[in-house]
């Protein structure tokens, strides 16, 4: 008698550690669906899982550090539990070094960004076997569409639209942990759009490591600009997102969609990542400090009331102090409404970890404080200018901080806490904003 994974894995628990970007969070979606496919549920409490598994992101040094962290951690648990099953994937998994380290330490199953739909058999050799099994594929492969997903809840959804990236940026590893730029079919991410409207979904974050250049690749001609108008048709999807989009790419036609379609959302994230353009040049970014002021202006005239938000490395090889102030001098031009700021990382592989104009760490503090300092002040005055303003609101749920009051994020992508019953969850309402700070507004049901 043939027995099911279901009847082999019923009784199992799992528990999936994220690191990362958006890409890595929706990636443990589709893993939770795999393994919840195969009789697996889920626990909170990672001491009675039977499957860890780690998501990992290889961007910054800081974010291996945590991962690493937490390993030590779940060795120690599974020596106390040694049929717990340890399992490692994402970019992180893409590395040699990595995986060199992984058998060191005792992981069960790896596998990386281009197999995720491989993770079920994977375990299944691993227990059946009573072996470690690593599979990662150095290449991509073809897009695998219609995998299972158990989705966060709430009211908003990522959506992939493409996978991996061709711009090579001398301080990126992405490239070399997601391979190059895979456009799904149009067709596909709206039949997804259309399932997770049905599932009560009120808002999409269309995701890619480069959003501007989606459908390069595909046989019929289309852009992002026309994948924006297509989603903006599916019914019950009320407010719709995307990141991340590249200066380079951003085309007049995108500006325009974002400003006519009246579901898509005042809100762009475009990194700058450097103000000078000598070390935009180092940084392979194809654009100039110029460049980036005329499309962010352009921007700020079509679509009124628009908030623009960024990436900012500071201390990247060679960078000197009149580097520096070109990028404080930006900020301050641009007047970004929030703003990711990092010290340079070096990361194994890239062109610029090789380089010998490496900062001191000291230095790199000193100058990522001077940056926030400008940025912070920069967002409270923003922040400060609509206090007493109406905004349209979707209504979150109950607030993290203080869960008598319920949290809200404008179409600017701006949180807004405010008290109200609950029966205004999943609701579009107006609030007034009645109080500003830095990070936060505070408001009223009008």
């Amino acid at each position: 008698m043939q027995v099911s994974s279901t009847d082999l894995y019923g009784s199992s628990k799992y528990h999936i550690l994220t690191y990362g970007c958006q890409m890595n969070v929706r990636d443990s979606e589709i893993m939770a669906g795999l393994l919840e496919g195969m009789g697996c549920t889920a626990t909170d409490k990672v001491e009675d899982a039977d499957i860890i598994l780690f998501n990992t992101c290889s961007v910054r040094h800081s974010a291996e550090n945590k991962v690493y962290g937490k390993l030590g951690e779940i060795t120690g648990l599974k020596r106390k539990k040694p049929e717990t099953l340890i399992a490692f994937g994402g970019c992180m998994a893409q590395l040699p070094e990595v995986r060199e380290k992984l058998k060191k330490i005792g992981v069960d199953v790896v596998f990386g960004t281009h197999n995720i739909h491989e993770l079920p058999y994977l375990i299944k050799e691993a227990k059946s076997q009573k072996h470690s099994v690593y599979r990662v594929w150095d290449q991509e492969g073809t897009v695998v569409d219609a995998m299972p997903s158990r989705r966060r809840p709430g009211l908003s959804a990522y959506v992939n639209i493409m996978y991996g990236c061709n711009n090579f940026c001398s301080y990126c590893i992405v490239p070399f942990t997601r391979g190059r730029e895979r456009s799904r079919q149009p067709e596909d991410i709206v039949k997804e759009l259309e399932e997770i409207a049905a599932l009560g979904y009120r808002e999409v974050n269309l995701l890619g490591q480069n959003v501007n250049s989606y459908g390069r690749g595909l046989e019929k001609e289309i852009d992002f600009a026309d994948l924006l108008e297509m989603a903006s048709d599916v019914e019950g999807i009320e407010r719709i997102r995307f990141t991340t989009s590249h200066p380079k790419d951003m085309s007049d036609k995108l500006i325009e969609a974002v400003a006519v379609l009246p579901k898509v959302c005042e809100h762009i994230h475009v990194p700058l990542q450097a103000g000078s353009n000598d070390i935009l040049r180092r940084m392979n970014r194809n654009y100039t400090r110029e460049h980036y002021l005329e499309l962010t202006n352009k921007i700020r005239q079509q679509i009124p009331g628009v908030a623009i938000t960024s990436d900012l490395i500071v201390g990247f090889p060679g960078e000197s102090e009149e580097d520096f102030l070109d990028t404080l001098d930006m900020v301050k031009k641009v007047r970004f409404e929030a703003a990711f700021t990092f010290m340079y990382s070096p990361r194994s592989g890239t062109r610029a970890a090789s380089w010998e104009e490496q900062l001191e760490l000291e230095e790199k503090k000193e100058r990522l404080q001077r940056l926030n300092q400008v940025q912070y002040q920069i967002a409270t005055e923003i922040n400060q200018s609509m206090q007493g303003a109406i905004k349209e609101v979707m209504v979150e749920g109950p607030s993290k901080t203080n869960p008598e009051k319920l949290t809200s994020r404008t179409r600017t992508n701006h949180i807004v806490i405010f008290s109200g019953s609950k029966d205004l969850i999943g609701k579009l309402i107006n609030v007034r904003i009645t109080e500003t700070r830095t990070f936060s507004l505070f408001g009223e049901v009008v």
